[in-house]
């Protein structure tokens, strides 16, 4: 019996890593990452960014633990009007000829009520790294797909300046006012396959 229970406390000892940690990557194609701004002071503009990838190490043990990093290519920035996503790119908003990618990787993740997250981490656009808080829904159980993948879902979203870093252009209206609000809220709905 002495036996038994010694072998039993070894293997709650060595499984717990398994059992409460694992690690997550980003499903591209059930995943969206985008913004919307004000236009004119009067409605808000939206767009994605169609090309990412990310990774997040969930412990649920100690969520204090848990990790975040992603990187998003700013060269695949979508609003649906081709004209106005190719002067995003230049160097009046995003200047991706020199810095074609954002880097979001979290400091510090804290649990804020049920199933609430408060993710802190640094973003690196325009060359620029700026403290963010990402507001995170979930993440949901565990299900598995119909293809055998076990998956999670978060959603979460944050409020930027981008005068921060540096995404400045804008023009005043005769009215009063500006083209465009230096306010951006960001949104992401993602689902994670877990490795």
């Amino acid at each position: 019996m002495k036996n038994f229970v010694a072998m039993m406390a070894a293997v709650l000892l060595l499984s717990p890593v398994s059992a409460i940690s694992a690690t997550y990557n980003l499903d591209s194609a059930h995943t969206t990452i985008g913004f919307k701004v004000k236009h004119l002071m009067i409605s808000n503009v939206s767009g994605v960014f169609e090309k990412f990838k990310g990774q997040v190490v969930a412990d649920e043990k100690d969520i204090t633990k848990s990790k975040v990093k992603a990187s998003i290519d700013v060269t695949s920035i979508n609003t649906n009007i081709p004209a106005r996503d190719k002067h995003l790119r230049s160097g009046d908003f995003f200047d991706v000829a020199r810095f074609p990618t954002m880097i979001f990787e979290s400091t510090k993740v804290e649990k804020i009520g049920d199933g609430k997250l408060k993710v802190t981490g640094n973003l690196t656009l325009k060359g620029v790294t700026r403290p963010v808080v990402l507001d995170v829904t979930g993440p949901t159980p565990e299900i598995k797909s119909p293809q055998g993948v076990i998956k999670r879902g978060i959603s979460a979203t944050a409020v930027i300046n981008r005068q921060d870093f540096g995404v400045s252009w804008n023009k005043k209206l005769d009215a009063g006012g500006v083209v465009i609000s230096d306010e951006v809220q960001i949104f992401i709905d993602a689902e994670l396959d877990r490795q």
